[in-house]
Parts: structure tokens; C-alpha cells; sequence
């Protein structure tokens, strides 16, 4: 049986750079809107995008008890290149599907940690197929459809820290 090689694909944004602080204007304690994100590296037979940004460090980065889910979306379109800072649902790529995020609410909600710094992972995933409208998924129903259909992944890992 052959191994599946996975393409790595490459997520940017022009708000803040891999593994540096995420302004306060995406969080709590701004405006709370999604930051542009921009990919490249998008794998040949990809047919549909997942994007799933979360934070590991939930509740206390020295303690972390769960991965809180901040933004879930799928079936975004491969000619996508990206989403625009503070993108709505009626503006998302065409096709583009949400889940449910841990506020359970479909949507982004922005950084807003208890205590400490934390780590917001925005992983973007390619898919050999469209998945079916799996009406407003949370993150684990939404892995567990990708699961034998993942063809490349890349990630941007922001922080964030409350000055209180």
C-alpha cells in the first residue's frame, strides 16, 4: 500500500506573521473580525478547502483542558485564493459552507483568552471531494467527513495575549 503524500500548502495573512502576535483588532477586545487570509500551494485534484482556526490552549496555556473551536468553514471553492478581512457569510467564496464554533455560532469569533498567551492555530486543508451540507457541523463531525480525503494542509499560527 502506498503511503499518501500530503502537498503542503502555504497561509499567510497580511495582519500578522507565523508564530507573532494577532493585533487586538481581530479579538474580544477589538472589533472582533477575521483577519485576510491568503493561500497558496493548492494541490492538483483538490476539489474543496476546509478551514478550521482553534486554539489548543484552552482554558490556561500552563493547564490547557480543551481546544476551543473560534471559526469552521468548508467546501470553499479551490479557485478561492482567500478571504478577505472581516468577510460575512453572504461574501464568503461561492459554495462555501460553516459549522459551528464553540460559542455555537456559525462565524468567527476572535481571540479572547482567560489567562496567559495562546496559540490560534488557522489550519487550511485540501480535499479530493466536495462534502454534502453537513448542516452547521462542529469541528469533530467536520474532521471526521474529511477523514481519506485530505490531500494537502498548511497552517498559520497566531498568539494572543489579554493586557487587562
Amino acid at each position: 500500500m502506498a503511503a499518501l503524500i500530503l502537498t503542503v500548502l502555504t497561509l499567510t495573512s497580511p495582519s500578522f506573521s507565523h508564530n507573532d502576535s494577532i493585533p487586538s483588532h481581530y479579538t474580544c477586545d477589538g472589533i472582533d473580525i477575521s483577519p485576510a487570509l491568503h493561500w497558496t500551494g493548492i494541490p492538483d485534484g483538490t476539489k474543496s478547502l476546509v478551514l478550521i482556526v482553534d486554539d489548543p490552549d484552552a482554558p490556561d496555556p500552563s493547564a490547557p483542558k480543551m481546544t476551543w473551536v473560534h471559526w469552521v468553514l468548508y467546501n470553499i471553492p479551490p479557485s478561492a485564493n482567500g478571504l478577505a478581512e472581516g468577510i460575512s457569510e453572504k461574501n464568503l467564496p461561492s459554495g462555501t459552507l460553516q459549522g459551528i464554533n464553540d460559542w455555537k455560532r456559525a462565524g468567527y469569533g476572535g481571540p479572547c483568552p482567560p489567562i496567559g498567551s495562546h496559540r490560534y492555530y488557522h489550519k487550511l486543508h485540501a480535499l479530493d471531494t466536495v462534502l454534502p451540507d453537513l448542516q452547521h457541523p462542529n469541528k469533530a463531525a467536520l474532521e471526521k467527513a474529511m477523514q481519506g480525503h485530505i490531500i494537502g494542509q498548511g497552517e498559520l499560527i497566531g498568539r494572543y495575549q489579554r493586557h487587562l
